[in-house]
């Protein structure tokens, strides 16, 4: 029996709390996923997607320091926008609790992505999985905060250590273990846990398995 975190719901909701506000940059996961997720008609246009696409990276620290996008412009995001539009609406329906059957799909789908937009070697893994949690809501984003509470808790969910240096079969099998750990409460939290609307309504789509996974990660290690 893998061990639950006692703290998680917790964890989850002082995340969403300070969400709440349609004006927080957390909210710019909101608005990118919505838009490009199948259900959104006027998803086509790749010129506005580049600005969403552009807008979420931005919000979520993917356009400060030294990284190389701080030398680009929502035209660099083109060749991605137009990639993401030609995938199968299936793609949306991945989510932690197949991650064991779809884990050659998942990993593909992150080196296409990453094809797409690292030109020069730049450093790639927090980059692409905040792109693919933003735009499908599938994966985690394995950034530093992310990896660093899933680095510590994965000899509970495996029977061998995973330092979440790679999107790697390994590292998507420690989180199916802790989805199934947790499902309960993940279930429940999904039914509250809906995608903001620019206006602050409330839409159809819920946070996705992998996007309040990505919560716990995030703000259990967050300083």
């Amino acid at each position: 029996m893998y061990k639950i975190q006692s703290d998680f719901s917790d964890v989850v909701n002082l995340f969403a709390g300070d969400g709440k506000d349609v004006t927080h940059r957390y909210r710019s996961f909101d608005f990118c996923y919505a838009h490009f997720h199948p259900t959104n008609p006027n998803r086509t246009d790749v010129q506005y997607g580049c600005y969403v696409l552009w807008s979420y990276l931005a919000s979520w620290g993917m356009l400060r320091g030294s990284s190389f996008l701080l030398q680009k412009n929502p035209a660099f995001l083109k060749e991605l926008v137009e990639y993401i539009l030609e995938q199968d609406k299936a793609v949306w329906e991945i989510d932690a609790d197949n991650y064991v059957e779809k884990a050659k799909t998942i990993i593909s789908l992150y080196k296409e992505v990453k094809a797409t937009i690292i030109k020069n070697n730049e450093q790639d893994k927090t980059l692409v999985t905040k792109i693919i949690l933003g735009v499908f809501g599938i994966l985690p984003a394995y950034d530093s905060f992310f990896c660093e509470t899933f680095k510590g808790i994965s000899k509970q969910y495996s029977d061998k250590y995973c330092g979440f240096s790679s999107v790697s079969e390994h590292s998507l099998e420690v989180i199916y273990h802790f989805y199934q750990a947790h499902q309960k409460d993940i279930t429940e939290l999904q039914k509250n846990l809906k995608v903001m609307n620019f206006d602050g309504t409330e839409s159809n789509l819920h946070y996705s398995a992998a996007k309040i996974i990505d919560m716990y990660g995030f703000n259990k290690s967050f300083k």
